[in-house]
């Protein structure tokens, strides 16, 4: 029979560290599960309390036996209305030490952060006998989850090395680099914006090699996503125009490169007819016509697409095709040397293992955990420059604001279990924050867009109103809630990463949905909802912002708007809504939000449970709506991943 649960007010510190990470009763099986030794004051006696399932026992836990859902405590509770819930005897629920201190953490975090952010360093306002900062700030790590899933063993992945971390990112460049010079050897163009960056996620979609970053097992070779965007840019790249002389420019340009394009390629006699008579059909007409108005020029230049566009993309597609697979190649031997490098620095190598059979015991979910165990880290200096978090190794430095470095010290705090003295934090904030620079590239703005996030009064009303406490597509660096899905298990994982949501499968819980606006990653996200939507009998909601394209509209957005399990639809208009930036934890404050040039589509993806539980009623809805509306200093427009026509660039995620 299970050991009695602790009551609550029972609750007393924990032990020193010294004490919690090896006791003599508890094998390294159960540390590993979670469990630690407590100290209650109250009963003057020792008691046993598990971090992922809220799990409080007197007696020696046994393993296996008590990691199921259960909640005495009531830890995950929500508070009764009017009070904190039914307290036993009239008593008060008293918070164990451990909360007071994580809460007295986040606390001075948020108070160097108003100290550091705010125009008025240490604004205070007294009210009602308690101080109030008068700022915001962009997270909630007290809120806890409601997402349930079956356990799952340890993570295969190798534990990352700065040493490792800094040959990826050389390797990685390197590839840009490679694809930049493919580019302009072979089609006379630069990169598509963002290309690159879309490449890394779209092929992570299907990838099954072993870099958590670098594709080297995909099928097929060729990259859809680079595929597509090279060729909207051949001849040239149709920028957005505001002017009528610059549409006429753009009309020239456009027929001049594809006469040229025509004549230099191994085109069909058909082929070459028809772009040239085109082409030259338009350079005449410019000629002779000098008071057509920009609409003309564009119906002109649109017209010219779709004449000349089919025989130019026969002619380009063996060369755009053999760019994308050149680039794959070389990222596939970058991922093989690169493992055989990071092999050798571990103390423990892998074994060929046999995969661990499906568990069915039902846990709340918990951050992705390491099989190999991690080795010595080398040494990562800090300092701080203003209210700025600089680390540096070997010379390369990354940097991120205190605010969000104190963040960062939380989370790992929440999360991790194999370093209880902060031994490996600082490397492994290194690796973490150089990833994220690497994959998202070095140019002004770049990949901001790929990480950008909701408000977070829209987070506050999610919650409030609908349960969400996960996040689907989310960062150490960008997160909310301090339960979230991500792309890197093997770095994320130390700062509360639940791993990659495409592998993540929930019985139940209430998630916000935000993906990277990547055409291939959001089609296999719904293929995922609606498997996970159709396997729970459990209460599962999905709230999915996706941007409302309709010209031509994607198929992830047409899937949603025909399926089964949609049970409301809402739409933000351009300009009427805001995002959180995705470089939020550099940007100043002022640059913190921008509104959105695109609408957004808010979908409410539910099972019956979930729709019975977290209906969308018209009260919640309202409330959500004007949680959306941004604050008058929001900037009106989106410096990044708007400037072509073709509608395949990304504006925020």
């Amino acid at each position: 029979m299970p050991s009695p649960s602790v009551p609550a007010s029972s609750q007393g510190p924990p032990l020193s560290p010294s004490s919690t990470s090896k006791p003599p009763e508890l094998p390294d099986e159960l540390v590993q599960a979670g469990w630690s030794k407590c100290w209650s004051r109250r009963e003057n006696r020792p008691y046993y309390f598990n971090r992922f399932t809220n799990q409080s026992l007197w007696e020696v836990p046994v393993l296996g036996q008590h990691d199921v859902i259960s909640d005495p405590l009531g830890l995950n509770a929500a508070p009764a209305e009017g009070g904190e819930g039914n307290l036993g005897n009239g008593q008060r629920k008293r918070r164990s030490s451990e909360d007071r201190l994580n809460s007295l953490l986040l606390f001075c975090s948020c108070f160097f952060y108003v100290f550091c952010h705010s125009p008025l360093p240490g604004l205070l306002v007294k009210g009602e006998n308690k101080i109030c900062l008068v700022s915001r700030i962009y997270w909630d790590l007290d809120i806890q989850t409601n997402a349930v899933i079956r356990e799952r063993p340890p993570a295969n992945h190798l534990p990352p090395h700065p040493e490792i971390e800094l040959q990826r990112a050389q390797l990685v460049t390197k590839l840009r680099q490679h694809y930049h010079e493919l580019c302009h050897q072979r089609e006379g163009i630069d990169p598509p914006r963002e290309s690159f960056n879309r490449w890394l996620l779209e092929r992570k979609v299907i990838d099954k090699g072993h870099d958590p970053l670098l594709p080297s097992d995909c099928d097929p070779v060729i990259s859809p996503s680079m595929f597509r965007e090279v060729m909207n840019d051949i001849p040239i790249r149709l920028s957005r125009i505001k002017y009528k002389e610059e549409a006429r420019k753009l009309l020239f340009k456009y027929a001049e490169a594809a006469k040229k394009m025509i004549d230099s390629r191994n085109a069909s006699p058909e082929s070459r007819k028809v772009v040239k008579w085109n082409a030259e059909d338009t350079m005449s007409w410019l000629r002779r016509d000098h008071s057509a108005s920009k609409e003309d020029y564009m119906d002109r230049l649109e017209h010219l697409r779709q004449q000349c566009g089919p025989h130019v993309t026969a002619v380009a597609k063996d060369s755009v095709e053999g760019i994308c697979s050149k680039i794959y190649q070389l990222s596939a031997e970058y991922s093989r040397r690169l493992r055989q490098t990071h092999l050798s620095l571990l103390q423990d190598p892998p074994t060929d293992a046999c995969a661990s059979p499906p568990q069915s015991r039902l846990v709340y979910c918990y951050p992705v955990r390491l099989a190999l165990p991690s080795p010595p880290l080398p040494r990562v200096e800090l300092h701080f420059e203003n209210d700025v978090a600089c680390l540096r190794f070997r010379g390369e430095m990354v940097k991120v604001n205190r605010g969000h470095f104190s963040k960062l010290e939380l989370l790992y705090r929440y999360s991790c279990i194999d370093d209880p003295r902060f031994e490996k934090f600082l490397s492994r904030v290194w690796c973490l924050l150089k990833r994220y620079q690497v994959m998202f590239g070095s140019g002004a703005n770049e990949g901001t867009g790929l990480q950008g996030a909701l408000p977070v009064t829209v987070f506050e009303a999610l919650n409030r109103q609908f349960g969400v406490s996960f996040e689907c597509f989310a960062s150490p660096l960008n997160c909310y809630f301090k339960q979230f899905s991500s792309a890197f298990p093997d770095i994320d994982g130390f700062f509360g990463s639940r791993g990659p949501f495409l592998s993540f499968c929930p019985v139940s819980g209430s998630f916000e949905a935000n993906p990277p606006f990547c055409e291939e990653l959001m089609d296999a996200m719904v293929t995922h909802f609606e498997e996970l939507l159709g396997q729970s009998s459990e209460p599962l909601s999905f709230i999915v912002f996706v941007p409302e394209w309709r010209d031509p509209v994607t198929p992830a957005l047409t899937r949603m708007e025909g399926s089964r399990f949609l049970r409301h639809q809402l739409s933000v208009p351009a300009y009427e809504h805001e995002y959180r930036s995705g470089s939020q934890h550099l940007c100043k404050r002022d640059e913190m939000y921008y509104r959105a040039v695109h609408g957004t589509a808010v979908l409410f993806l539910q099972n019956d449970a979930g729709f019975a539980k977290w209906a969308p009623t018209p009260e919640r809805l309202a409330e959500l709506t004007a949680a959306y509306r941004p604050s008058p200093s929001t900037p009106s427009t989106l410096s990044s991943d708007c400037s072509d026509i073709t509608g395949v660039a990304a504006p925020v995620a």
